[in-house]
């Protein structure tokens, strides 16, 4: 059974925690009086607010404190670290930053840093608002996270969020692409594996229900949807004179694991190196190690699991492994 982590505990904002930490930030900062003290009452206020961040990425309000912070401090590089880090959550490329280097940050940072909210809300139902009515604009978003590096979990979990709101409104084909697509990129993300389930089991695809309820539960044990749906599929079938529901045979679970494969990493830089273990037979985790080495963490674990569904000897301890290594990074 896999064990809870730290990114299980915060996969999910929590607003609660987030606006606690937030009101103790902006408590310090409002004894700043230019004292000696100020160092110690700046840096119980970065404290809390770096806090307020962590634990809800999604309330704007937890980013501006950070930022005044930091501007007060006068610390122009922790500015640009904070704006780096908001683009990062917002899908985009931090390197876009760099168009920036002569900018002053002191000056500058809290109208960048207003402006991303404002073309890309943190909030599902605000950024919904800003394109719903809009094919184009819905158009021009699905092609852009075909385009995204979404491996961060803020960001896999914000956007996750955010094509639930394009299922919500009538487009269940085009969520059904883009949910995979997210999944692919960050396989940890079990609420939206969870979502995914959901939406096959109202389809009726019962097999790439069960495939999904299934990564779930293997990523957060707690979250029993796949033993939730096989009780909901048995009881449909008990005394129907049916043949009883089973669970997709090993073959379709490799197929499906294969395609999770192919999104995660669709074109790969290099071929993984063939192991030859001790006894001089080829290594059947070989492809796993090469992927692990080359930092391709979401396309391994999916190849891992993959080769424990084959009954291959020590790919389940390794689908832990990168699962945790996963959940270590943002």
């Amino acid at each position: 059974m896999s064990v809870e982590s730290i990114d299980d505990k915060l996969q999910h904002p929590r607003r609660s925690l987030g606006n606690r930490h937030r009101s103790q930030a902006k408590k310090y900062l409002k004894i700043v009086n230019g004292t000696e003290s100020d160092s110690t009452n700046l840096g119980w206020a970065e404290q809390n607010a770096r806090q307020s961040v962590l634990h809800d990425f999604t309330h704007p309000e937890n980013w501006r404190v950070l930022l005044e912070v930091k501007a007060i401090s006068g610390d122009g590089e922790g500015i640009r670290a904070v704006l780096d880090d908001i683009f990062t959550v917002l899908g985009r490329d931090p390197e876009l930053l760099n168009q920036l280097d002569n900018v002053d940050m002191l000056e500058s940072g809290s109208v960048i840093l207003e402006g991303a909210f404002a073309a890309d809300p943190l909030d599902p139902d605000e950024w919904w608002n800003t394109i719903s009515g809009s094919s184009e604009k819905i158009s021009d978003f699905i092609t852009r996270v075909e385009s995204l590096d979404l491996r961060d979990r803020r960001a896999n979990v914000l956007f996750s969020r955010r094509i639930e709101r394009i299922r919500d409104n009538g487009d269940e084909d085009g969520y059904l692409s883009l949910a995979r697509l997210i999944l692919a990129q960050r396989p940890t993300n079990f609420e939206a594996w969870a979502e995914l389930g959901r939406m096959h089991e109202r389809r009726g695809e019962f097999s790439d229900a069960w495939l999904c309820y299934d990564q779930a539960q293997t990523q957060f044990p707690k979250m029993d949807v796949r033993d939730q749906f096989k009780q909901r599929m048995e009881s449909h079938l008990d005394g129907g004179g049916s043949k009883p529901w089973i669970a997709p045979a090993v073959k379709e679970r490799v197929d499906f694991l294969r395609k999770m494969e192919s999104m995660a990493t669709p074109v790969l830089e290099r071929e993984p190196e063939q192991i030859i273990d001790g006894e001089g037979e080829l290594d059947p985790l070989s492809e796993v190690r090469g992927l692990i080495q080359s930092g391709k963490l979401s396309e391994a674990f999916f190849v891992a699991r993959r080769l424990a569904a084959e009954g291959v000897a020590g790919a389940i301890e390794v689908t832990e492994e990168i699962r945790r290594e996963i959940g270590d990074e943002r």
